[in-house]
């Protein structure tokens, strides 16, 4: 008996032709009309078992790094900013979170390859880095002996659904990792209570841990009166007129930095638990994961002040920041 008869006598399971058309497709190469013949069915049917097993995660499609690295945008952003590697997501239809999650799966298929066992992680927050810790936690189990990965930025309390702290375990999760995370607000009230937290045995630990860190992925955020930095609770809109006044022009870890990238001094500075901006410098490898038109001057400024080594984002936002004075 054929086996799409099979499957309506109750023969074969619906799971099982599902899987038995998808191995035809990705791994012997049939084409839709083989595996219809094959398998006694329409090929409208093959192409509702093909989408059955994408929706059902049975199929994970991945595509070699270097594929997106060999852009000419990618060129050209790794010679403007003396970067390692930029990979550059191509432009697709949508808005800009469908555009944010694009780039945030290519990030998550590129950063297992770019940590090594022993490495220590820090990661910080933001929409498109929570997405690409998500993705990380529901792709192929990685695991990388002997990674540590820890919160760069302390814990605030926000519109969006996620937190510095879930962003760090969920991306250690991914990495199958242990996680330090900062037991802190990124922000208090006064410079002595900061102070004062700072000194916490168990925070003090904590941020020595930051700085044991050779590797990092970061988000840029904007200086816009809706930006995360915002948002969240750190800056005050006068805060960030004060500091938009002196020079800056993006955010980085929730702190403030100019168009060449230097730190922007002011209020909010004493006052926050987290990285330092200095201690971003020099490291193996700083990955910069931003994507949208309203970010491109704050990810120019990260690259041009060397925290990054690494880029993902889109084709449209790398036009966007080679066409920046």
């Amino acid at each position: 008996m054929a086996y799409g008869k099979r499957r309506a006598s109750g023969q074969v399971s619906g799971d099982e032709i599902v899987v038995e058309a998808a191995w035809l497709y990705y791994h012997d190469g049939l084409n839709q009309n083989e595996i219809a013949d094959r398998l006694d069915v329409s090929r409208a049917t093959v192409v509702n078992y093909l989408q059955e097993a994408r929706e059902k995660n049975y199929i994970r499609v991945t595509m070699a790094p270097d594929v997106f690295m060999g852009h000419k945008l990618s060129h050209q952003l790794r010679e403007k900013f003396n970067l390692k590697a930029a990979f550059i997501v191509p432009n697709g239809q949508g808005d800009i979170q469908a555009r944010l999650t694009r780039a945030a799966r290519g990030a998550a298929e590129w950063l297992p390859d770019l940590v090594a066992p022993g490495d220590k992680l820090g990661v910080a927050w933001g929409q498109t880095i929570y997405e690409m810790a998500e993705l990380l936690v529901s792709s192929a189990n990685v695991t990388i002996p002997d990674v540590e990965v820890a919160q760069l930025v302390g814990s605030m309390a926000t519109p969006y659904g996620f937190t510095a702290e879930i962003c760090s375990a969920h991306l250690a999760q991914g990495l199958g990792a242990a996680c330090i995370n900062l037991h802190a607000p990124a922000i208090v009230t006064n410079v002595e209570l900061a102070r004062q937290l700072r000194a916490e045995p168990i925070i003090k630990n904590q941020l020595a841990a930051l700085e044991q860190c050779n590797k990092a992925v970061f988000a840029a955020g904007s200086v816009n009166a809706n930006s995360h930095v915002v948002m969240s609770g750190i800056a005050t809109e006068d805060d960030l007129k004060t500091y938009v006044d002196k020079g800056a022009c993006g955010v980085l870890c929730g702190r403030f930095v100019d168009q060449a990238g230097k730190p922007v001094h002011g209020p909010l500075d004493d006052r926050m638990i987290g990285i330092e901006l200095e201690k971003l410098t020099h490291l193996e490898t700083g990955l910069l994961v931003s994507v949208g038109e309203d970010k491109a001057q704050a990810m120019a400024a990260v690259m041009n002040g060397g925290y990054a080594t690494h880029l993902v984002t889109d084709a449209e936002t790398a036009q966007l920041i080679l066409a920046l004075d």
